[in-house]
């Protein structure tokens, strides 16, 4: 499975996060699991930074994957976006011996 988080700053500090994840063997793309704003999203960032799930700031993705509703698929037309964030996991990843 892959999990990633996006975040940027919507106004003075009010961040936006959205959570994804991936397993090619159940889906055909990767799908949200989670999206907030403020509060909500900084618990999400601070989760994944727990849990040393990688985080990938990218303020256009984030607004985009934030208009999805919760468990839907990632749509073709974010194919490419979603292709460099699973290119940067896998990249962290290698470099962890993963």
């Amino acid at each position: 499975m892959i999990y990633g988080c996006d975040f940027m700053e919507l106004k003075k500090g009010i961040k936006i996060a959205t959570a994804l994840k991936y397993n090619i063997d159940e889906y055909n793309a990767p799908k949200l699991i989670g999206k907030g704003k403020g509060k909500v999203a900084e618990n999400i960032i601070q989760k994944a930074k727990e849990n040393k799930i990688p985080i990938y700031e990218d303020e256009k993705l984030a607004r985009q994957l934030e208009s999805l509703e919760i468990g839907d698929e990632i749509p073709p037309e974010l194919y490419e976006a979603i292709a460099q964030i699973l290119v940067f996991i896998a990249d962290i990843d290698s470099k962890k011996g993963h």
